[in-house]
């Protein structure tokens, strides 16, 4: 029942109606705007009459309370600070205090705030207990895959059109494992916008253009192999690539190398032929890749498509008095303020051959000619950062102020990948090692269940792993890898995600398999179901937070804590034995903890697993 959303026609039955059957308040039929909305904007309008502020201004400082495995706090809090200006920093934790004591006694509890406390500087406002499980119950059930994001959180963020560069890998040689990081963090910027209803487009700009074409060329018309570029194309132009390196110092073979690349610049037939088959057995061999990290994209790009096109832009600069010559004979831009060369980038070489950024500046004008986009998102590594802040220096010295829409979203590295062979080069490796070694921990685990397929189950989990122990810090930090830490089954893994989704399909499925819709939420009183409730009260925000700073670590934390307290309340909530009406409840909240569960994981580019 992975994505089955209730029937349209449930809602909450009557209270009288509950009252008369003895059983508090029911779920049978849905009605009621986002759960957390709901009460914040509840929260907000008593907040208002008090402090005399539109209730508005209020919604984004009211915050759900991070849930605590060692104690049970209220739902919402609302910090002092941040509705007083400048009181953040001119105020003494003590006045901070008063101020929330003196709040708190002017405000009143309801039908929805059964409890008003202070904290440190904080008005807390814990919700009635029947009435968050049965508006978080419904809101999830309702909502499916969708559940989160029509929160008004995100109202005032307009729909947009987003174009994500990511991945764009050179072609001719083996997917390099320094491309994971920009494929699998550009997927999930990618899954995020659209899942917030932006329209995304995924581009692929392959490096498929530039000097390392001509020495790729040349090396191949001295150590290349028809018959081995047909059976294994990108293995063996890595070797002839290794090969023609060696050669590389020598001055003949470096004229030869430039020779070979103005040809292709100039359109000569049999250079062109030979890289186009480069190119075309490249991409064949990338999806595949791409296919194994369920990652797809709306269009390959390369920078050959721009090789015409940035004669344009170096006519453009060139008539806007930007291009100036040395006296080497390469073609430059000033970027320096005092206009003195301190500062300066190159854009066309002595030979006239066109250089990486210059093809950068004209896919820029192409793709905002082609796709008009509001926001476009550059995901490569922190090596790149100076190479970004040169191409959007250029844009805006040429007119186009769209450019400041532009976003490097830049990544450190992954230090200590190896496999069992050894130091790691490819991606293929490092993906083959993790499904052995998943096969290897289910055969051997005695909680594994048979599935159908193990070697797809294995993929899946293992990809988990490596996506979680890649996202759970900043995304600019370098991070060591380990595979034992990366594959283990308990703790802050992927693997416990997939095994706690897998757990809770599997409760589903021996109890029916049918979404719940006639629930008792008074049999939901117990701390472990409270926790979970509060945690899923906060998904909307974590959304937003990821949102604003694009970083997966957010969700990825909020993953591993509902499922550490979807395992606590399996053991301490159990279904089976249970009478009808707690086992109805229990089971509509673990539904409830694993769609929300499904949702997160699919969002950060996992699939999640049934079985396993």
């Amino acid at each position: 029942m992975a994505d089955t959303a209730p029937p349209q026609s449930m809602e909450w039955s009557r209270p009288q109606e509950a009252e008369r059957r003895g059983q508090g308040a029911v779920l049978t039929s849905y009605n009621s705007t986002m759960a957390a909305c709901a009460f914040r904007r509840s929260i907000a309008g008593q907040l208002a009459k008090v402090l005399d502020l539109p209730p508005e201004n209020l919604i984004k400082s009211i915050s759900a309370v991070p849930v605590s495995r060692k104690r049970h706090d209220a739902d919402f809090q609302l910090s002092v600070a941040s509705i007083e200006e400048g009181s953040s920093s001119d105020c003494l934790a003590q006045d901070l205090q008063l101020r929330a004591q003196k709040l708190a006694e002017k405000l009143k509890c309801d039908a929805v705030v059964s409890e008003i406390s202070t904290g440190p500087g904080t008005v807390n406002f814990t919700i009635n207990r029947e009435l968050l499980a049965k508006t978080v119950l419904q809101q999830v059930l309702k909502d499916g895959t969708q559940y989160g994001t029509k929160s008004e959180l995100f109202s005032a963020v307009p729909k947009q059109k987003t174009v994500v560069e990511f991945s764009s890998p050179n072609i001719a040689k083996k997917f390099h494992i320094g491309h994971l990081r920009s494929t699998i963090i550009g997927n999930f910027i990618a899954n995020l916008k659209a899942a917030l209803g932006h329209e995304v487009t995924r581009i692929n700009y392959l490096g498929d253009w530039g000097m390392q074409f001509g020495l790729l060329g040349v090396g191949f018309q001295q150590f290349g192999d028809k018959e081995k570029l047909k059976s294994s194309p990108l293995q063996h132009l890595f070797e002839v690539y290794v090969q023609i390196n060696k050669a590389a110092a020598d001055e003949n073979t470096k004229k030869l190398a430039m020779d070979f690349f103005r040809k292709l610049e100039e359109h000569d037939e049999q250079a062109l032929s030979l890289w186009k088959e480069f190119r075309d057995f490249s991409i064949k061999e990338y999806t595949q890749i791409y296919k194994r990290l369920g990652v797809h994209f709306d269009e390959y790009s390369g920078e050959s498509f721009y090789h015409e096109k940035s004669r344009e832009v170096l006519k453009m600069l060139e008539d806007k008095g930007l291009l100036q010559k040395t006296i080497k004979g390469t073609g430059v831009v000033d970027l320096s303020e005092k206009k003195d060369l301190s500062s300066l980038s190159t854009v066309i070489r002595s030979d006239g051959t066109s250089l990486y950024i210059t093809r950068d500046l004209a896919a820029a004008i192409d793709r905002m000619n082609k796709y008009n986009w509001d926001t476009m998102i550059y995901v490569t590594d922190r090596n790149q950062s100076s190479h970004f802040q040169h191409l959007f220096r250029i844009l805006k010295l040429m007119g186009y102020d769209w450019v400041d829409r532009c976003q490097h979203v830049s990544f450190g590295l992954v230090q200590g990948m190896k496999t069992r062979k050894g130091e790691v080069i490819f991606l293929e490796d490092v993906l083959d090692e993790v499904r052995s070694r998943m096969l290897e921990n289910m055969a051997s685990a005695k909680t594994t269940k048979e599935v159908e397929d193990p070697v797809e189950t294995a993929e899946k989990v293992g990809l988990a792993a490596l996506i979680i122990q890649d996202f759970r810090g900043l995304l600019s930090s370098d991070y060591q890898f380990s595979w034992d830490r990366a594959l283990q089954s308990r703790g802050d893994t992927g693997v416990f995600l997939q095994y706690t989704h897998a757990r809770l399909h599997s409760l589903e499925q021996m109890h029916g398999n049918e979404p719940v819709t006639d629930v008792n939420v008074a049999c939901l009183q117990e701390p472990g179901a409270i926790s979970v409730l509060q945690h899923l009260l906060r998904y909307d925000e974590v959304l937003y937070r990821s949102s604003q700073d694009l970083q997966p670590k957010h969700i990825v934390s909020y993953l591993l804590t509902l499922s550490h307290l979807a395992a606590v309340a399996h053991r301490s909530l159990p279904v089976k034995g249970s009478t009808p009406a707690v086992a109805q409840a229990r089971l509509c909240l673990f539904q409830a903890t694993r769609s929300v569960l499904a949702n997160g994981m699919k969002l950060l580019g996992i699939t999640p697993v049934t079985r396993m």
